[in-house]
């Protein structure tokens, strides 16, 4: 290359770098390959040099052990999702809250948050309620556009309720605590999900639609017996890693093996106890017992070689490879962006210009929903969190409430097309177009861009806890 375009290209570099990124992107050029291309082609002709190559490489992967987490959280999904968890959730849910008006469609939303709290996946909680709070509706003659929408939109609440692999994502971007993000998203997970059961009501209100009959006390209880497995790995999660038991990382490895253990041997929706009862027609407690001696070690031991095993496992590598290339290359991106000071030159220029942090947050919405339409939600977070980071550190946001802002953006893109994630999801467990599905998204996408601006300008819904919890951080 000749000196002086290498010079030249080396000076503009930033520029360049951005350039190549939206070209590849509007060739439809995959998401990993056009954020990992241009951050080679761009460190390759500033550096001259193999070694520079390598030192982007690693340094993109530098103290990031904290992705290891990922992996893990995705299987535990799968094994959840496939292994009578949602099931027993759906039906607590519905015991729960299916007699209010709207009640199937405030189950479904109130059974999304709950599995949320498990799967730490957006599309996995659609996938995993969907068909049953799906058909729940269809039998009580819900408009099909209404519980699919319902449905497609509290989904998005996987990322935002704690355990959520898209804040862990955000954590290890910007080195901030995935605990704090964690206990951050309680509050206004909360508060997203009563406002859509809120919704609800007021979209059922002229519709003639019979509330299920209210259960009893005891019903919902024996229902929460039945799903208490299920949820308490909520409860040892979080608690884990507050109480400092184990890092996050050690969290989501537990959560894959307990969801694993649950699916096969206590629930038996999969492996080689799949429809076997815990006790037959007739059979005395103690036959019953000496049976499930032997057959509970045997399948918890055993049943990773079963086919239900390794079908969820071969699933967990397909979605965990997809979404760890995309990370490894936002990653070098990021990376490359930081050696060539684009970042900081960015927030020394935006201080400059006296710009106020309502104003600043009000960018980072609008960005973020306009790169939510096009580009998958780790892949968009990994490319403007490390920039955004120091620009809101710099203008005194808590990073912490920039993150869960984020993180509501990100679920808004769940459901926007044309790569809303969610809305494939839907389109297929409910067999309609995606442009159906889209019409049926649209109220509640208004809904949720209502509580964007809740959460963004009531920053103390996602500090109270953690500063509850760890105390007020010192930036």
């Amino acid at each position: 290359m000749p000196e002086a375009l290498q010079s030249l290209l080396a000076a503009n570099a930033g520029g360049v770098l951005l350039l190549l990124v939206f070209v590849l992107l509007a060739l439809r050029v995959p998401i990993g390959v056009a954020l990992g291309l241009p951050s080679l082609v761009v460190i390759f002709v500033v550096t001259d040099s193999v070694s520079g190559l390598a030192t982007a490489v690693v340094g993109a992967m530098n103290d990031k052990f904290l992705l290891t987490a990922i992996p893990f959280f995705i299987l535990s999904s799968v094994f959840l999702a496939g292994g009578g968890v949602a099931e027993r959730i759906v039906r607590f849910a519905v015991s729960a809250v299916g007699h209010l008006r709207g009640g199937l469609a405030s189950a479904g939303v109130f059974a999304c948050m709950l599995f949320a709290a498990l799967s730490g996946s957006s599309p996995a909680t659609v996938a995993a309620i969907g068909p049953m709070a799906l058909k729940g509706m269809e039998r009580a003659r819900y408009p099909k556009r209404l519980a699919v929408g319902v449905i497609s939109t509290a989904g998005t609440l996987g990322i935002l309720i704690p355990p959520s692999i898209v804040m862990v994502v955000y954590a290890a971007a910007t080195n901030e605590s995935v605990g704090r993000l964690f206990l951050a998203g309680i509050v206004p997970g909360l508060i997203a999900g009563i406002l859509l059961m809120l919704g609800v009501r007021v979209a059922v209100r002229n519709l003639r639609i019979q509330p299920s009959a209210k259960a009893g006390w005891r019903v919902v209880l024996d229902n929460a017996g039945t799903a208490a497995f299920g949820l308490l790995l909520i409860v040892l999660i979080l608690t884990g890693i507050y109480a400092g038991w184990f890092t996050p990382t050690e969290a989501a490895a537990f959560a894959a093996v307990y969801g694993f253990v649950v699916a096969s041997c206590v629930y038996r929706g999969m492996g080689f106890l799949r429809g076997v009862p815990w006790r037959r027609g007739g059979e005395s407690l103690s036959r019953a017992g000496l049976r499930a001696f032997w057959q509970v070690p045997f399948a918890a031991t055993c049943g990773w070689v079963h086919r239900d095993s390794r079908q969820a496992l071969i699933e967990a590598v397909r979605v965990s490879l997809m979404l760890m290339f995309i990370i490894f290359n936002a990653l070098m991106f990021s990376h490359v962006l930081t050696e060539l000071q684009l970042p900081q030159r960015l927030a020394e220029g935006i201080v400059a210009t006296s710009m106020p942090p309502w104003l600043f947050l009000l960018c980072v919405n609008a960005l973020l929903l306009i790169g939510g339409q096009f580009m998958e939600p780790s892949g968009l977070l990994l490319i403007v969190a490390p920039i955004v980071h120091p620009i809101a550190l710099s203008l005194g946001i808590d990073p912490i409430h920039l993150g869960i802002v984020m993180v509501v953006n990100m679920e808004i893109g769940m459901i926007t097309p044309p790569v809303g994630l969610n809305l494939f999801v839907a389109s297929s467990i409910a067999s309609m177009s995606l442009l159906a599905v889209v019409r049926a998204v649209l109220p509640w996408m208004l809904w949720l861009l209502g509580f964007l601006l809740v959460v963004t300008y009531l920053p103390f819904l996602s500090t109270m806890l953690p500063d509850a919890l760890y105390g007020v951080a010192v930036r």
